[in-house]
């Protein structure tokens, strides 16, 4: 028999629900509907089988000897279909939360407020996956990911994790007292890019500079280029955010600013979510309200 031969589900709820409380009335508060749908969907249920399984008996009903047989299936067959439902939620519930995200923004973003949320989720682990890479978004691998734009390419709607002022920031140990208003001034400056990136040269672009010879760049993972320009290895394009406390104590100089222009967002994988992720969503955006940064 093909599953388009097998009678509605509804039906078969509906029978098996009268069958467990022994009356239409009980049967329809199991179920959160009236006695009379339920009566509707027995009766459904004996014509589409040309059987009667319930018959009246006095003031109540008992079950024929063909509805005893079919309940006593269907209770096996129900409690099968809930084993199944229980092992993929319990498979759901202890897999990870897999997320993507560039290094940059999880050593100088997430991982500050990650202790939040173990502590207030201690079950639901997570697997960061720390990349430049724009990761493909699928139903049991990577699915959600905090994904950046700039605001020149925000053309539909997204959810912010981050909204940021974009600087090119140096320590004040490699600018000394240094004057730097021209954009030019910077083509012979050591520069640190994200690698997979062309951030560098985008930036001179936009600004209307073409360097008379080839920048001095040096690309790596944007953590290690946070930790590189603190020291004074060097110059970067990045978001304000990551870097306001030491722009407030003056290690730090904002050499150039685009106001708002940087947004951090969240991305999910196409489909239903599982709960866990649903509550990492939900997190982040709690995390983006509280945020002083989030809307500078």
């Amino acid at each position: 028999m093909s599953l388009s031969d097998l009678p509605s589900l509804n039906s078969l709820r509906a029978f098996a629900a009268v069958a467990e409380a022994g009356s239409y009335m009980r049967a329809g508060a199991l179920l959160n509907v009236t006695h009379a749908a339920v009566s509707q969907q027995v009766r459904a249920l004996e014509e589409r089988l040309s059987t009667a399984l319930v018959v009246r008996e006095g003031r109540g009903i008992r079950l024929t000897a063909e509805g005893l047989a079919l309940a006593y299936d269907l209770d096996s067959g129900f409690a099968a279909i809930q084993r199944g439902v229980d092992k993929l939620l319990e498979s759901n519930a202890t897999q990870p939360v897999q997320l993507s995200i560039s290094p940059a923004f999880a050593t100088e973003w997430l991982m500050p407020r990650i202790q939040d949320f173990q502590n207030r989720y201690p079950d639901i682990p997570l697997l960061l996956n720390p990349t430049p890479r724009v990761v493909e978004l699928k139903a049991g691998g990577i699915e959600i990911a905090i994904r950046y734009t700039d605001k020149h390419k925000l053309d539909i709607p997204v959810m912010p994790v981050l909204i940021s002022d974009m600087i090119v920031i140096a320590s004040s140990s490699l600018i000394g007292e240094r004057e730097i208003n021209d954009p030019a001034t910077l083509t012979g400056m050591p520069w640190l890019q994200e690698l997979g990136t062309n951030e560098v040269a985008d930036w001179f672009s936009c600004r209307g500079v073409k360097p008379e010879r080839p920048l001095m760049i040096t690309q790596m993972p944007g953590n290690l280029i946070m930790q590189a320009v603190r020291r004074g290895d060097g110059i970067t394009y990045t978001a304000r955010a990551f870097f306001e406390e030491e722009i407030q104590s003056g290690e730090m100089k904002v050499l150039f600013s685009e106001p708002a222009c940087g947004t951090y967002y969240i991305e999910t994988s196409p489909g239903p979510l599982k709960p866990s992720v649903k509550i990492f969503v939900n997190w982040l955006k709690q995390q983006a309200t509280i945020d002083p940064c989030t809307y500078r």
